[in-house]
């Protein structure tokens, strides 16, 4: 998770700076052109522009606040272009500068305040056709055109996000219903084996009462067994639903790697020996984190020729690791629903207090790790 916060943070961080490369090259033309045309306010004008222009690169700090720099200072521009202390305003550094607070805004803040902003910058754009001269028709033009675009633009980018939020609660959905199922099957076996244990201790107490005690402490274990499986996943039961989940044991990774290898690049499997049997809800997890892992690296993962898989054990906790040596050009690549794996697999180790981090791996390749606690009770 924080691999890919930080490649979200520098992919934002390259699009600041390509930003602040084309505000500049458009603010230099723009002045060159201006000095040259002898207009003595140049420099006011692109410094007005270099203010736009900041507040659209600062806008991740706070974006109401800078969107409202933003149309304050375009207004204030507007009036002094009306009264001829400036040229045509705002100028095309400026409006795409506004553009980009604008989608920006649009995109993210709450709904009110979208409206809010999109009110006030169409209120500046008709203040700016009140004030325009007939002289700078064109610039008015190209400032609506390019404020229209920006809350196109962010509308678009938003109703995507609500969309690839919807599909992410599905995801999730879909792995708390598959959790509920695999604890119907893990405590319906534990109370069967309270069951028996308790109709052992009936006949015990009548012909054998002196081995009434082994009999009490087994279904105390059993009990105590049922309440870790229900407090592991109990906090995800949102909705119910019938069926049955399949618990896949440690040796059914075996075969998933074989299966995976007769159409995908050759797997290094690396099991843990002489480990204790795992808890069936961690059993079940760690076969799905392969399970999915292997499945992204057929699908996107096209130039990977190795993959290994490696499950460790320690007295604490259980690791997962899966990579691949994929050449990093060209990418991975993605699909319309790449990385909701990923969201599934989050949702069912963070139930069990484990996390999950996945993203490149120095050099080439991808790699996902996983790590589960082991309860108490299977802890050596």
């Amino acid at each position: 998770m924080e691999r890919l916060a930080a490649l979200g943070a520098l992919a934002a961080r390259r699009t600041n700076v390509l930003s602040g490369l084309a505000f500049a090259a458009i603010l230099a033309a723009t002045a060159y052109h201006r000095a040259d045309a002898g207009r003595r306010d140049w420099a006011l004008d692109c410094g007005v522009s270099a203010v736009v222009c900041l507040a659209a690169l600062l806008r991740g700090r706070d974006r109401l606040v800078a969107v409202a720099v933003g149309l304050s200072v375009a207004a204030a521009a507007v009036l002094a272009s009306s009264r001829g202390y400036l040229t045509a305003q705002p100028g095309l550094a400026a409006s795409l500068a506004l553009a980009v607070l604008a989608g920006s805004a649009v995109r993210v803040l709450p709904l009110r305040r979208a409206v809010v902003v999109a009110a006030a910058g169409l209120a500046v754009t008709t203040l700016g056709r009140l004030a325009t001269t007939p002289t700078a028709v064109g610039s008015f033009h190209v400032g609506v055109q390019c404020w229209l675009l920006g809350l196109g633009t962010g509308l678009v980018l938003r109703f995507l996000e609500q969309r690839r939020q919807a599909t992410v609660e599905a995801v999730r959905r879909d792995e708390r219903l598959a959790l509920a199922r695999e604890l119907h099957d893990v405590v319906a076996h534990h109370v069967s084996g309270i069951v028996m244990h308790t109709h052992a201790a009936q006949i015990m107490l009548r012909k054998q009462p002196d081995r009434l005690g082994t009999a009490l402490a087994d279904i105390e274990r059993s009990g105590t067994d049922a309440m870790d499986a229900m407090r592991r996943v109990v906090a995800l039961l949102r909705d119910a639903e019938d069926g049955a989940a399949v618990t896949a044991g440690p040796e059914q990774l075996v075969d998933l790697v074989r299966r995976f290898e007769e159409h995908g690049p050759a797997v290094d499997l690396r099991l843990p020996t002489g480990a204790p049997p795992w808890p069936p809800v961690v059993t079940s997890t760690v076969y799905r984190v392969v399970q999915e892992s292997l499945t992204n690296i057929a699908r996107h993962a096209r130039g990977a020729r190795a993959a290994t898989v490696t499950i460790s054990q320690d007295c604490t906790d259980i690791t997962v690791e899966i990579g691949n040596d994929a050449p990093p050009h060209p990418p991975i690549r993605a699909s319309p629903r790449a990385g909701y794996g990923l969201v599934g697999m989050r949702e069912r180790i963070e139930a069990l207090g484990g996390t999950l981090d996945a993203g490149p791996q120095p050099g080439t390749g991808w790699s996902v790790r996983a790590t589960l606690p082991l309860p108490n009770g299977d802890r050596r």
